[in-house]
């Protein structure tokens, strides 16, 4: 498919698509390291795997892009989102993932709506990935401690940025 077959709304969401997903990237592979810093080498290696699936994302909205004959370009990342403890990092990612499905349904809707199989099969999959991905965030933190318990880990303060 041509640059020209593409339709302009699926390139918005491409791009749109690739600086959320690089979004994600950068947040996940900046907490793996800060949560790192506090001493919790399990969270770190789990925002290190999430990290490449979210690379796995980002490759293929950009496979999709070259195929359609549009220089990939992520317009904005937005800055990383930080928290003193665990579970402030995962509802902040929780709110980046709830970005992501409600652009992928979207995408997915126009896509059916203007036949573009080829982009809306991509965006169904990275649906899917991401609505996956927020149900493992959300059982990860319903697993942490409550809050309200004095003696959970992260009532100490910790070094954020």
């Amino acid at each position: 498919m041509s640059m020209d077959a593409a339709h302009p709304r699926v390139l918005a969401c491409l791009g749109r698509a690739l600086s959320l997903e690089l979004t994600a990237v950068q947040q996940y592979m900046t907490q793996a390291s800060l949560v790192e810093l506090w001493g919790d080498a399990e969270s770190a290696e789990r925002f290190r795997r999430e990290t490449v699936e979210e690379l796995r994302h980002a490759e293929s909205l950009i496979q999709r892009m070259l195929a359609l004959g549009v220089a990939p370009a992520a317009s904005q990342l937005r800055p990383v989102t930080h928290a003193a403890d665990l579970p402030g990092l995962l509802q902040h990612n929780l709110r980046l993932e709830q970005d992501l499905i409600q652009l992928y349904r979207d995408a997915v809707r126009f896509c059916a709506l203007i036949g573009d199989a080829d982009s809306g099969e991509l965006f169904a999959g990275l649906l899917a990935d991401e609505e996956h991905h927020a149900r493992e965030l959300e059982g990860w933190h319903r697993s942490l401690p409550s809050h309200a318990d004095p003696y959970a880990a992260w009532v100490v303060e910790r070094a954020t940025f």
